[in-house]
């Protein structure tokens, strides 16, 4: 039976704090695990007044403490912005105080602009060359290779699933040689998607934590009443994207009626290719778009994505989402 789990952004609304977006997460966080979710990731953005959850640890320490069984993750962490000792710290600071709960999932983007690698002091383009060599690295970390000049703590030890996080190839291929689950980022980047999940299993490799390839795909999921509330309230997150791909990215704003009719068709083709993995509507709507992407990927898990401006309609949303899918 295909497993369910939830991305957030942490998206901060107009008119909304940093303060209450994170509250939000928690309270989402919350509902996910009372829905019957296995797990709840935050992925890590930078210099974006919409995402509250650039400080990925600290989130979701934060998370953490308000749920008792969800697994809770990064989606991802991008490790070039980041030493592997700090992200071992960090990771196993949060095995330490949610044991059998922590999930690290790994890409390689900045999550932001160029402007972040002068930010960081880094040369983002060479730490992403190095990134492989990084992600074995941390591995050894977390299993505590003698051959390391200096031990994490916390860190060494720590039980922490880790992942690799992709919309191309090349984490498909990483995580095939490596023996680790890949999660693909179809709910924004679906073009590579059947190829990358074909490359994966295909040359997937088994590994002392993994015996057969595992999959998780994103889709964007928003469940309400009726097609036409989801697709109101669905508005709010493609004013984000489209918002996002014209360089005019901001906080989250209210829903727009027939928001994708005033877009101009070249706005409209774009959002409607990079949307391609959505489920937005009713529950037999929902349903229906999630069974077929579930026949289409093979994956054994699911994760939704979805932003909405008034954060009772995401728990919601996820509440009617699981009533809908929960028997596939």
């Amino acid at each position: 039976m295909t497993r369910f789990s939830v991305l957030d952004l942490v998206p901060v609304v107009e008119g909304g704090s940093i303060g209450a977006a994170l509250a939000n997460a928690a309270k989402l966080a919350q509902a996910a695990e009372r829905a019957g979710y296995h797990r709840f990731w935050v992925a890590e953005h930078h210099g974006m007044a919409g995402i509250g959850g650039a400080a990925t640890a600290v989130t979701l320490a934060h998370i953490g403490h308000a749920t008792s069984t969800i697994r809770i993750g990064s989606g991802g962490i991008m490790l070039p912005n980041h030493s592997p000792y700090v992200i071992a710290e960090q990771f196993g600071t949060l095995d330490a105080l949610f044991p059998g709960r922590v999930d690290l999932g790994l890409g390689r983007a900045p999550g932001a602009d160029g402007r972040i690698a002068q930010m960081l002091r880094k040369d983002l383009m060479r730490a992403a060359e190095a990134f492989p060599g990084d992600v074995v690295e941390l591995q050894a970390l977390f299993a505590g290779d003698p051959r390391l000049p200096l031990q994490a703590t916390p860190g060494l030890g720590a039980d922490i699933e880790m992942w690799i996080l992709g919309s191309s190839l090349f984490g498909a291929q990483l995580a095939a040689m490596l023996g680790q689950p890949y999660a693909f980022a179809s709910h924004f980047a679906p073009a590579a998607l059947d190829q990358a999940l074909a490359l994966y299993r295909r040359e997937f490799k088994p590994s002392e934590r993994l015996a057969a390839p595992y999959v998780m795909a994103a889709i964007n999921v928003i469940a309400a009443d009726s097609d036409a509330e989801a697709l109101l309230i669905g508005s709010s997150m493609d004013q984000a994207f489209v918002a996002l791909r014209t360089g005019t990215p901001g906080k989250l704003k209210p829903p727009v009626e027939g928001y994708r009719q005033t877009l101009p068709p070249p706005a409209l083709a774009m959002l409607e290719s990079f949307r391609e993995a959505s489920a937005i509507g009713s529950p037999d709507t929902v349903r229906a778009a999630v069974a077929a992407f579930i026949a289409r990927t093979g994956a054994d898990e699911l994760i939704f994505a979805g932003s909405t401006y008034d954060p009772t309609a995401r728990v919601r949303s996820l509440e009617l989402a699981m009533a809908a899918v929960a028997s596939l």
